[in-house]
């Protein structure tokens, strides 16, 4: 039974996910997490305690767990989340498998060196500039175009990030933002970028429409699995996303551009095999690389993807992401992958408030609507719920398919509108006479 090594910083749908394609695929899946304690039998059993802010530490007990069974070596090498990906780079290169260099997965990961990257490979960037957190926002309000976007380095799902459209509203973002960076949840984290959390990222604000690709790279060359069109406007102040429908209903040629585009940002970045989730903004000057991670799609949004492989002139059976993902792990080329015909799409249901999440009604009734796929809940009872751009989590997710992806995206909103969330206002905290 080969074995594949699966760096993951949840041990949520995703890692079942792969879990149930290591199954398929007869594959013995190793997990290494900073989460064991938590993961489901039998896969605890199978299981490497790492540290991901501990690089070189986490490496060196993935090659002692691959020593420990010569016989049977670690074949391939899949990561969950951004945290993992360095450490999956060097593993990978220490076990001498095809993989994205450690040092292009570091920069992917990170928004500055992304951002250099891509301008000293002549590829379109806002302008740009890295400050400290303790530096004093009145005096860089006055010295900035606007609109601008500010933003942390490493967190994820535009956690953190903000457009200010004058120099008011810039001194507020970069105060919230650098209260967001100190505190203590974001702090656990314990990123392994030295000075992640004590450096805010500056830039012009990019107009346009974004899109999202899904895509693997082989040995360089880039497979462009699914263009994502993001329907709804994410011009600020916050970049919550909501609506992901595939394929795209952008102009052939626009299409091509972006997949160019995301092909060159890739290669400045110095990623070369493996998945890739790239994100770009598009607008009359052309496309815009936003970033290029060396990961697939997070959460449950790989849901709305399944794929087919041509074998003599007729689609085959339908497989997951995660499967296509494993098998390109274990040597596969992904050329003869493509996507199934029908429209497909994913809405991630936004908070509207902050708040203690109680219920929510109507899930049945947006199950019902025509095709949708299902309705996941992922807020639980009691949780206190926080929107961008402190938040880092969605209520839940809608899946939809159609005929095409108008169709997909009405479905979408169609399902949310039938849903009513149960928030209560958070109580403010009271001091006792004895403080």
């Amino acid at each position: 039974m080969k074995r594949v090594l699966l760096l993951a910083t949840t041990t949520g749908y995703q890692t079942r996910m792969f879990g149930a394609a290591a199954e398929r695929l007869g594959v013995e899946l190793v997990f290494a997490t900073d989460r064991c304690d938590v993961l489901e039998d039998p896969w605890r059993d199978h299981a490497i305690p790492v540290r991901f802010h501990e690089e070189d530490a986490s490496v060196a007990a993935i090659l002692k767990h691959s020593d420990s069974d010569r016989d049977n070596p670690i074949r391939g090498i899949l990561v969950v989340g951004d945290r993992p990906t360095v450490i999956a780079a060097m593993a990978a290169r220490e076990l001498r498998l095809p993989g994205h260099q450690p040092p292009a997965a570091a920069a992917s990961r990170n928004k500055l060196l992304t951002r250099e990257r891509l301008r000293d490979c002549d590829l379109r960037t806002p302008w740009f500039f890295p400050t400290s957190t303790a530096a004093d926002p009145s005096a860089l309000a006055g010295m900035i175009e606007y609109p601008c976007v500010i933003k942390p380095l490493m967190l994820s799902a535009s956690r953190g990030v903000m457009r200010a459209d004058d120099p008011t509203a810039f001194v507020e973002s970069f105060n919230r933002l650098r209260a967001l960076l100190a505190s203590a949840e974001v702090r656990a984290e314990r990123a392994p970028d030295e000075g992640a959390y004590d450096t805010i990222l500056v830039e012009g604000f990019i107009e346009g429409w974004e899109f999202a690709l899904e895509g693997i790279l082989h040995h360089g060359a880039l497979n462009a699995l699914a263009l994502f069109d993001k329907p709804d406007p994410l011009d600020g102040p916050f970049f919550e996303e909501t609506i992901y429908v595939t394929p795209s209903t952008a102009p052939d040629a626009m299409q091509w551009d972006i997949i160019d585009a995301v092909a060159r940002a890739a290669a400045a970045i110095g990623l070369s095999h493996g998945p890739i989730h790239a994100e770009c903004r598009v607008n009359d000057r052309g496309v815009y690389i936003l970033e290029v991670a060396a990961r697939p799609i997070g959460g449950l949004c790989a849901r709305a993807l399944g794929f087919q492989k041509r074998d003599g002139g007729r689609p085959g059976e339908l497989v997951t992401l995660e499967e296509l993902l494993m098998r390109h792990a274990l040597g596969e080329s992904p050329t003869d992958w493509r996507r199934e015909p029908a429209a497909s799409g994913v809405m991630m249901i936004p908070i509207p408030q902050r708040g203690i999440y109680r219920s929510v009604a109507g899930v049945d009734e947006a199950k019902a609507v025509a095709g949708v796929d299902d309705v996941q809940i992922s807020a639980k009872p009691d949780q206190m719920l926080v929107p961008l751009p402190e938040g880092a989590s969605y209520l839940g997710f809608i899946f939809a398919h159609g005929a095409a992806p108008d169709a997909v995206e009405r479905s979408l909103r169609d399902a949310h509108a039938r849903l009513r969330f149960a928030i209560d206002p958070e109580l403010p905290m009271v001091q006792s006479r004895n403080g």
